[in-house]
């Protein structure tokens, strides 16, 4: 099992970090000397030099993409120059293949990287360029959800390489290509110009992935272990129900293949993610934020816990959970994984594939710390610049070091925050000291708090902090007045 307390800090990680991207940039540079891109998609390494695979070109938008992701990273322009020219140049193809599900893969990697790079402005293309790049964005994502198979509950998912009966874990990181699609305001047009959603389209398939894919400890087989996932889910596509998991890459049907696990737990990681950009109102028909939010959440914490314990200390997985040969391994789940053993491969691209599906760290504004106020708080998270960090806004800490947290605090920090901390307080100019207060008795300006999360369509959560005590120190009753003064500041705004 992963040990957490082990794990690194980024500054002992950067010196590796920095090898890592001078031995990336060795790797492209080679590459891009010794391929002939007529020959294909350089898939796998066999005596360690890349030969194309059969059964599709899965890997073309990674060649490509990744040098996109160096010069992101080093800024060497050389990079972005490669990447950018063979994108243009080699990935049309891919733009509308209908015979794969890997368009997140190919296309959300080359063209999604190029548009960003140009919103960002570290690309100097025009833009003509970033038109182009939206409207291949757009195309991917129909012609994504195009490939469909129904279910008899009027449900459906996106079918694999294999065929309309089949629907491959890994295809739910290719829901990107429809997520960035509708985000552009695109839909799939079908027969008699029906108007197909690709909202919907999107949540149908996560639906099924989750449903099918993922296993609960339900019972539903007797090999039904929490978070245990199938590669693939086969369906009568007759009469539209399920009739059995299904693999291609895992040992069997009935055990777990640790890169098919962890491209479910960084595609629900991703989802919920961009849900938090679509409004109410478009998840409504599909079933509601509350509800998609829940089984995504399930489904995403499952196959978290079921990674943990089930990855060697370093986190590190072997290719299955129940390769045959692990029982040679001994007690092979409590030390490092061990890439030379003679039994089992370990498989570091599924530890790669999971480590994206990170939680995001949330830094809050405390006054006795070294980020204390709104402005403080906002210019750090800004500098930082990464997802993985957002902040958690504490109005009410603000006070404590005499700023004023709505509007003067909220403004630094607009947008930067999942998380509220209510609660309140009221400081004494003449000495320095605050006093916690029930929720609308102190110097925060709750009410105008509120109704610029409303203006700003917050979608993040809010948590009542009681740090206010009653004379006769009642915890229990001093959480009371509390909440019925927020009840009461959130009846006047709405």
């Amino acid at each position: 099992m992963i040990q957490l307390d082990a794990a690194p800090t980024l500054e002992s990680l950067r010196p590796r970090l920095e090898h890592l991207f001078e031995l990336s940039a060795a790797k492209i540079h080679a590459l891009a000397q010794a391929w002939e891109p007529s020959q294909g998609a350089p898939v796998i390494t066999v005596e360690g030099r890349y030969t194309s695979r059969a059964w599709t070109e899965w890997t073309q938008g990674f060649q490509f993409g990744s040098a996109l992701l160096q010069f992101d990273a080093t800024g060497e322009p050389w990079f972005l120059a490669y990447g950018r020219k063979n994108t243009l140049q080699v990935m049309p193809p891919h733009l509308t293949h209908f015979g794969v599900h890997d368009h997140g893969f190919n296309n959300v990697s080359t063209y999604g990287n190029l548009w960003r790079l140009v919103r960002e402005g570290k690309s100097s293309a025009g833009e003509f360029e970033r038109e182009c790049c939206e409207l291949a964005l757009k195309v991917s994502g129909a012609v994504q959800a195009a490939r469909w198979s129904f279910l008899r509950d009027g449900r459906g998912y996106i079918y694999s390489f294999n065929g309309p009966h089949s629907l491959f874990a890994d295809t739910l990181r290719s829901l990107r290509s429809l997520a960035l699609a509708h985000r552009l305001g695109h839909v799939l047009w079908g027969e008699s110009d029906q108007r197909i959603p690709l909202l919907e389209r999107l949540i149908h398939h996560a639906s099924v992935t989750a449903e099918y894919a993922v296993f609960y400890g339900e019972a539903r087989d007797h090999y039904d272990v929490r978070g245990r996932v199938a590669h693939e889910s086969i369906f009568n596509v007759n009469d539209g129900l399920y009739r059995c998991p299904g693999t291609q890459q895992g040992y069997s049907p009935f055990t777990t293949w640790t890169r098919g696990l962890a491209w479910i737990m960084l595609g629900f990681a991703e989802q919920l993610e961009f849900l938090a950009t679509v409004s109410d109102n478009e998840l409504a028909p599909v079933g509601g934020r509350s509800e998609i939010e829940g089984w995504m959440l399930r489904a995403a914490e499952a196959t978290a816990d079921y990674y943990l314990e089930q990855s060697p200390s370093d986190g590190i997985p072997y290719w299955d959970t129940a390769a045959p040969n692990l029982a040679k391994l001994g007690e092979y789940l409590n030390r490092p994984s061990d890439p030379h053993n003679e039994y089992e491969p370990v498989d570091s691209s599924a530890a790669a594939v999971a480590a994206q599906s990170k939680m995001t760290l949330l830094l809050e504004n405390e006054p006795a710390c070294n980020i204390g106020t709104g402005k403080e708080l906002g210019r750090l998270v800004r500098d930082i610049n990464s997802p993985a960090l957002r902040a958690m806004w504490d109005p009410a800490n603000a006070v404590v070091l005499d700023e004023i947290p709505y509007p003067d605090g909220y403004k630094h920090v607009r947008g930067l925050f999942p998380h509220l901390h209510v609660k309140d307080a009221k400081r004494d100019p003449s000495t320095g000291k605050t006093r916690w207060l029930p929720v609308g008795s102190g110097d925060v300006d709750f009410r105008g708090q509120f109704q610029a999360l409303l203006r700003d369509e917050y979608r993040g959560t809010i948590s009542l902090e009681t740090h206010y005590r009653r004379p006769d120190g009642n915890s229990l009753e001093s959480s009371r007045e509390s909440l019925e003064g927020l009840l009461k500041v959130l009846k006047s705004v709405a």
